[in-house]
Protein backbone atom coordinates (compact mmCIF):
# COMPACT_ATOMS: atom_id res chain seq x y z
CA UNK A 1 0.00 0.00 0.00
CA UNK A 2 2.35 2.70 1.13
CA UNK A 3 5.51 2.80 -1.16
CA UNK A 4 7.59 5.36 0.62
CA UNK A 5 7.43 6.62 4.24
CA UNK A 6 9.27 9.82 5.58
CA UNK A 7 9.60 10.73 9.10
CA UNK A 8 10.78 14.00 10.12
CA UNK A 9 12.88 14.21 13.46
CA UNK A 10 14.41 16.17 15.58
CA UNK A 11 17.93 15.17 16.74
CA UNK A 12 17.77 17.18 19.76
CA UNK A 13 14.45 15.74 21.39
CA UNK A 14 15.19 11.92 19.95
CA UNK A 15 14.46 10.24 23.26
CA UNK A 16 10.65 12.14 23.00
CA UNK A 17 10.55 10.23 19.33
CA UNK A 18 10.36 6.54 20.19
CA UNK A 19 6.91 5.94 19.41
CA UNK A 20 6.49 7.66 16.34
CA UNK A 21 9.84 5.96 15.33
CA UNK A 22 8.11 2.59 16.66
CA UNK A 23 4.84 3.05 14.13
CA UNK A 24 6.79 4.24 11.22
CA UNK A 25 9.48 1.20 11.36
CA UNK A 26 5.96 -1.20 11.79
CA UNK A 27 4.31 0.21 8.80
CA UNK A 28 7.72 -0.25 6.96
CA UNK A 29 8.03 -4.02 7.75
CA UNK A 30 4.36 -4.50 7.06
CA UNK A 31 4.14 -2.58 3.25
CA UNK A 32 8.40 -3.40 3.00
CA UNK A 33 8.77 0.31 2.37
CA UNK A 34 11.52 2.25 2.89
CA UNK A 35 12.01 4.86 5.38
CA UNK A 36 13.66 8.65 4.97
CA UNK A 37 14.60 10.23 8.25
CA UNK A 38 14.31 13.88 7.48
CA UNK A 39 15.99 16.70 9.54
CA UNK A 40 15.96 20.37 8.96
CA UNK A 41 18.46 22.46 10.58
CA UNK A 42 20.36 25.63 9.69
CA UNK A 43 24.02 26.73 8.18
CA UNK A 44 25.08 28.25 11.31
CA UNK A 45 26.47 25.99 14.72
CA UNK A 46 24.12 24.64 16.54
CA UNK A 47 23.87 21.96 19.40
CA UNK A 48 24.16 19.32 17.14
CA UNK A 49 26.95 20.75 14.48
CA UNK A 50 29.10 23.48 14.03
CA UNK A 51 28.02 23.02 10.29
CA UNK A 52 25.41 21.53 8.03
CA UNK A 53 28.19 18.83 7.16
CA UNK A 54 28.56 17.45 11.01
CA UNK A 55 24.75 17.90 11.38
CA UNK A 56 24.15 15.15 8.20
CA UNK A 57 27.10 13.21 9.97
CA UNK A 58 25.13 12.72 12.90
CA UNK A 59 21.49 12.37 11.09
CA UNK A 60 22.83 9.38 8.81
CA UNK A 61 24.19 7.43 11.85
CA UNK A 62 20.77 7.94 13.35
CA UNK A 63 18.91 6.93 10.50
CA UNK A 64 22.14 3.22 10.20
CA UNK A 65 20.95 2.81 13.65
CA UNK A 66 17.18 2.91 12.88
CA UNK A 67 17.60 0.08 10.22
CA UNK A 68 19.92 -1.87 12.47
CA UNK A 69 17.51 -1.72 15.44
CA UNK A 70 14.41 -2.52 13.49
CA UNK A 71 15.62 -4.38 10.45
CA UNK A 72 14.46 -2.15 7.82
CA UNK A 73 15.66 0.25 4.62
CA UNK A 74 16.65 3.63 5.88
CA UNK A 75 17.97 6.69 4.43
CA UNK A 76 18.78 10.52 5.94
CA UNK A 77 17.46 13.38 4.17
CA UNK A 78 18.83 16.63 5.56
CA UNK A 79 17.41 20.09 4.95
CA UNK A 80 18.83 23.56 5.45
CA UNK A 81 17.27 26.84 5.88
CA UNK A 82 18.13 29.62 7.03
CA UNK A 83 15.42 29.53 9.95
CA UNK A 84 13.90 26.19 11.04
CA UNK A 85 11.79 27.28 12.92
CA UNK A 86 10.12 28.98 11.25
CA UNK A 87 10.81 27.27 7.28
CA UNK A 88 9.85 23.95 8.95
CA UNK A 89 6.57 23.39 6.97
CA UNK A 90 7.77 24.19 3.95
CA UNK A 91 10.88 22.72 4.03
CA UNK A 92 8.65 19.34 4.73
CA UNK A 93 5.95 19.66 2.37
CA UNK A 94 9.11 20.32 0.05
CA UNK A 95 11.01 16.98 0.91
CA UNK A 96 7.56 15.46 0.69
CA UNK A 97 7.57 16.07 -3.12
CA UNK A 98 11.21 15.95 -3.57
CA UNK A 99 11.36 12.13 -1.71
CA UNK A 100 8.17 10.98 -3.71
CA UNK A 101 6.93 9.78 -0.23
CA UNK A 102 3.51 8.87 -0.03
CA UNK A 103 3.39 8.63 4.05
CA UNK A 104 4.67 10.71 6.44
CA UNK A 105 4.57 10.07 10.08
CA UNK A 106 5.31 12.63 12.65
CA UNK A 107 5.45 13.16 16.74
CA UNK A 108 2.74 15.31 17.64
CA UNK A 109 2.23 16.75 20.85
CA UNK A 110 -1.14 16.87 22.60
CA UNK A 111 -3.05 20.14 21.12
CA UNK A 112 -3.53 23.28 23.60
CA UNK A 113 -4.40 26.75 23.51
CA UNK A 114 -1.74 28.12 20.51
CA UNK A 115 -3.07 25.67 18.30
CA UNK A 116 -6.31 27.19 17.42
CA UNK A 117 -4.22 29.75 16.02
CA UNK A 118 -1.02 28.29 14.87
CA UNK A 119 -1.49 25.44 12.33
CA UNK A 120 0.05 22.37 13.14
CA UNK A 121 3.18 21.10 10.69
CA UNK A 122 1.04 17.58 10.55
CA UNK A 123 -1.80 19.84 8.96
CA UNK A 124 0.19 21.78 7.01
CA UNK A 125 2.14 18.65 5.10
CA UNK A 126 -1.25 16.76 5.25
CA UNK A 127 -2.94 19.83 3.53
CA UNK A 128 -0.35 20.85 0.94
CA UNK A 129 0.81 17.39 -0.30
CA UNK A 130 -1.11 14.27 -1.55
CA UNK A 131 1.13 11.74 1.05
CA UNK A 132 -0.89 10.34 3.96
CA UNK A 133 0.11 11.63 7.18
CA UNK A 134 -0.22 9.81 10.48
CA UNK A 135 0.18 12.11 13.81
CA UNK A 136 1.50 9.72 16.68
CA UNK A 137 0.98 11.21 20.07
CA UNK A 138 3.30 10.60 22.94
Amino acid sequence: MYRKIMVPVDLAHADKLALALDTAANLAKLYGAPVTYVGVTAATPGPLGHNPGEYEQKLKAFAAAQGETHGIQTDARMVVTHDPAVDLDDALVKTVHETASDLVVMATHIPNVADHFWPSNGGRVATHTDASVFLVRG
